[in-house]
């Protein structure tokens, strides 16, 4: 009785009930394989703006085609210095004509005017300072100082005597004499001026 099939609940023939438990097993052992999942785990599809990747495919047909250019424009320049005698050209031709050119000539003869006006004022103005005037005043003043002082300078110019002095030097073995002209400015002989 032990090694008889036991089912989950009472039934009245065990055999039947094992066939239909293992038929039920079976078929869903078949559902089992058979499934297909109900959750998609694949993930997204990349988009084709992402895989083509169209911008860049442009930057580089772009570079490559400048870099042709400048590989034909090279081997130009290389047929041409191939084909000339081997003389240099560095003479530029071309005039370098500036936009402004005819303004900045008229702004030039404009100031040229204006310091043309201004020189002709500046030297058809008669002087606003009177030479006479001040010679006057220092003559003046000067007489005025002779008239106030003890000794005038005219009186000192006429006693002034010429006396020649000699001076005897000793400079180790050498003997030499040299003169000067001694003034005398004051009439009392107090100050003796060298010259």
């Amino acid at each position: 009785m032990h090694r008889s099939y036991q089912p989950l609940k009472p039934v009245t023939n065990r055999y039947l009930q094992q066939r239909w438990d293992q038929n039920n097993y079976d078929s869903h052992r078949r559902k089992v394989s058979s499934a297909l999942p109900a959750v998609d785990t694949k993930g997204s599809r990349t988009p084709a703006h992402v895989q083509l990747k169209l911008k860049k495919l442009q930057l580089q047909d772009e570079r490559l085609s400048v870099i042709d250019r400048d590989n034909r424009l090279l081997a130009s320049k290389l047929a041409d210095i191939v084909s000339s005698k081997g003389l240099v050209d560095h003479r530029n031709h071309t005039n370098r004509l500036s936009l402004n050119a005819d303004k900045r000539r008229e702004e030039l003869l404009l100031v040229s005017r204006q310091n043309q006006a201004i020189y002709q004022r500046i030297t058809s103005r008669q002087s606003e300072y009177r030479r006479q005037l001040w010679l006057d005043d220092w003559e003046r003043a000067e007489r005025r100082r002779n008239d106030i002082s003890r000794y005038p300078l005219g009186l000192g110019e006429k006693r002034r005597s010429h006396r020649k002095v000699k001076f005897a030097a000793v400079e180790g073995s050498e003997r030499s004499t040299s003169s000067s002209t001694i003034d005398t400015d004051r009439t009392d002989g107090d100050s003796w001026n060298t010259n």
